[in-house]
């Protein structure tokens, strides 16, 4: 019988974005992808931004282009260096490297210089009315606007009074430059939008060279148009803008004039994005900076110990669309959750401890006990760690008076100490409160992990840690600082904060090698969660653990 040699071909699905690429180059409306990430400097980039950066950058590399950060810094009143470096390093970490970055005020001149020549071309022109005459003046979604009557100035008028605003001659809004197209246009974008403004303010990468700024509509395509990037990916509140894009690049005669494309936001649930919002949680002091753990700004997500790979497998889930969607934080944690149970030590912290005496072990006896690192990843090895008399074990680990089917410990039951012994609970003591202050075992030292005891088995294992060797740690519990039963914000606008966001647990034992890591570092907690060692706090003398997420998860993939 013949082999069959036949094979079947990948199916490769595409979304509408790199379908609309595909048919542009292979109708030649440009023969490159460029693309990039266009940030205001004015806060923080949260969650929803790295759709954005992990969709051009991959675009970028898809189509064997080149990938741009660019700032749209055209509002001095907002921007400041110390959000350009966050999003530099947050975009540099996410992407796995550092793109190019460019900025819109790089460009101020050659943005003056096409404003320059659509005055000459009569297409735009200095208005004098007040912003809330513009207002007035540009009608409603249901009625036309009406012309300016600045409108009809003659074009060596205009230049001279652009000049002038550009020279500081105009105090702030006494004068716009204003691009003339139709103020009847259906589409209110298009009613004579305001190009350029007076702005006597100090900026931070031009410094005081300018005291005229573009709009961001009207910087944007040059920025995109300077750059060639094409396609020029935003998102769909920017669709209405589109005919106005097309009309800056077009009446400013670009070679290539750069094509923008939309796509639909990520929103997340249960989460504060707004800037507002989480800078009122900063200055009440209800966190303690936009990286809290609490909150989804990428700075916070880092610290709090999210890996790039996590956000970028959490995007690819996602996916893309031109139709807003939410998607339930649980498919974030799960992505975080598979990117770590494989690749992290398993490592053993009592966060709520109480104290176990071994009555027949050797007082004064060190033992080093081999443990895996990761029983479900052999090539991570293992790691000795002491063993001995006094032990601390998690309080919930041990019941006096213990409900059917709890496989712990209690009086008379025999579990396994983890990688250790079995041992059986033949007495405790209690404070005068009723609370187990500590727990009497006998061991059997025949049954040592790995020796191939089968005389008996037990239902239950318990992790523990050392006392005489044991580290102390301060072990930082993470919960969602929004109250999801009662909504996000409150009917003022405020946040309607989880008293549970943040629990603090102090004097927690952890075995000595959890004591050496360094800040960033990542480690399963047995039975408990992910955590890492907190970049701002931790010392050495203090080690502090930010829990990532638990090992509980309400999502399931399809």
């Amino acid at each position: 019988m013949a082999e069959n040699t036949e094979t079947k071909e990948e199916v490769v699905t595409k979304n509408f974005i790199e379908n609309e690429i595909d048919k542009d180059l292979q109708e030649g409306v440009y023969d490159k992808v460029v693309t990039r990430f266009p940030p205001e400097p004015n806060g923080y980039l949260h969650i929803g931004h790295a759709k954005s950066i992990i969709l051009n950058q991959g675009l970028a590399k898809e189509y064997n282009g080149t990938f741009n950060l660019r700032f749209d810094d055209t509002n001095p009143q907002k921007e400041k260096t110390e959000f350009v470096d966050s999003i530099t390093a947050d975009v540099e970490w996410i992407c796995g490297e550092k793109p190019p970055v460019y900025f819109a005020s790089d460009y101020f001149d050659t943005m003056y210089e096409c404003a320059v020549k659509l005055i000459k071309k009569g297409k735009a022109y200095v208005c004098d009315l007040s912003p809330e005459e513009i207002r007035e003046y540009r009608g409603t979604l249901t009625e036309p606007g009406k012309n300016s009557p600045y409108r009809e100035r003659t074009i060596e008028e205009n230049l001279q009074l652009f000049e002038e605003m550009r020279e500081g001659k105009c105090e702030d809004g006494s004068r716009v430059l204003r691009a003339k197209i139709d103020m009847a246009s259906p589409n209110i974008n298009m009613r004579d939008p305001i190009i350029y403004r007076v702005a006597h303010l100090n900026h931070h990468n031009t410094g005081d060279k300018w005291c005229i700024y573009p709009m961001y509509d009207f910087a944007h395509p040059i920025e995109d148009a300077v750059e060639w990037s094409t396609p020029s990916i935003c998102t769909l509140e920017f669709e209405d803008h589109r005919p106005l894009y097309d009309w800056v690049v077009r009446e400013c005669e670009f070679e290539v004039p750069p094509r923008q494309i939309e796509f639909a936001k990520m929103y997340l649930t249960n989460v504060v994005t707004g800037k507002r919002y989480i800078k009122k949680l900063v200055e009440d002091g209800i966190v303690d900076g936009w990286d809290d753990p609490r909150l989804v700004t990428i700075t916070a997500l880092r610290r709090r110990g999210y890996t790039a790979s996590s956000i970028r497998k959490f995007m690819e889930l996602c996916g893309v669309s031109k139709s807003n969607s939410s998607v339930d934080y649980a498919m974030l944690e799960y992505c975080i959750r598979e990117d770590l149970k494989m690749s992290e030590s398993r490592m053993m912290a009592i966060l709520d401890p109480v104290k176990l005496i071994i009555d027949n072990y050797d007082e004064d006896s060190i033992e080093y006990l081999d443990v895996p690192n990761n029983q479900e990843n052999e090539e991570l090895g293992t790691r000795k760690v002491p063993f001995g008399r006094e032990i601390f074990i998690e309080r919930e680990d041990f019941m006096i008076e213990p409900p059917k089917k709890y496989k712990r410990l209690y009086p008379g039951n025999e579990v396994r100490l983890m990688s250790a012994y079995f041992v059986k609970c033949v007495d405790y003591k209690t404070d005068e409160a009723g609370n187990v202050t500590e727990i009497h075992c006998t061991y059997d030292p025949e049954t040592k992990s790995g020796s191939g005891f089968t005389g008996r088995k037990v239902k239950g294992t318990i992790h523990w840690v050392a006392a005489k060797t044991a580290k102390t740690a301060e072990v930082r519990l993470y919960e969602n600082i929004v109250d999801e039963e009662k909504g996000v914000y409150n009917e003022d606008g405020s946040v309607n904060v989880n008293p549970n966001s943040l629990i603090v647990k102090n004097n927690c034992y952890i075995e000595p090698a959890l004591a050496e890591a360094e800040p960033g570092d990542k480690f399963q907690f047995m039975r408990t969660g992910f955590f890492c060692v907190d970049t701002k706090d931790s010392t050495k003398e203090k080690p502090v653990f930010n829990r990532i997420v638990s090992l509980k998860s309400s999502y399931r993939p399809n």
